[in-house]
């Protein structure tokens, strides 16, 4: 993989209440595991994933529960960015999101696209 592109954005949609959400933190920390700068893009009902509390609500086994998932995800150099207008809609602040998550615009994660990052939605 000489001249590729090192880094993946995860673009997220989904809840607490969906499968997909642990299944793409999942994939995301495969990617870090596998070398990777990974970006988590959580938009829609998927800011509600890094809300304290709420995290701990989902578990799809046989994967691990989202909380360990993103905790991981965190503490291993995972970005997490929440979109600001979702965040907004939803009343939520910094305060009520879990540690290590940033909120931010759209523009935030276009630099790494522009640069040919991969990119997976979920």
């Amino acid at each position: 993989m000489a001249d590729t592109n090192r880094e993946l954005v995860v673009l997220m949609t989904r809840g607490t209440d969906h499968e997909l959400s642990s299944v793409g933190f999942t994939i995301a920390n495969g990617a870090i595991t596998a070398g990777m700068k990974v970006y988590a893009f959580l938009t829609s009902s998927a800011v509600d994933l890094v809300r304290k509390r709420a995290v701990d609500t989902t578990h799809v086994p046989p994967l691990e529960p989202l909380k360990s998932l993103v905790e991981d995800f965190i503490r291993r150099g995972g970005t997490v960015i929440a979109c600001t207008p979702c965040v907004k809609a939803r009343g939520y602040e910094q305060s009520d999101l879990i540690d290590g998550v940033t909120i931010q615009g759209a523009s935030s994660i276009l630099e790494p696209l522009k640069q040919g990052a991969a990119s997976l939605s979920f």
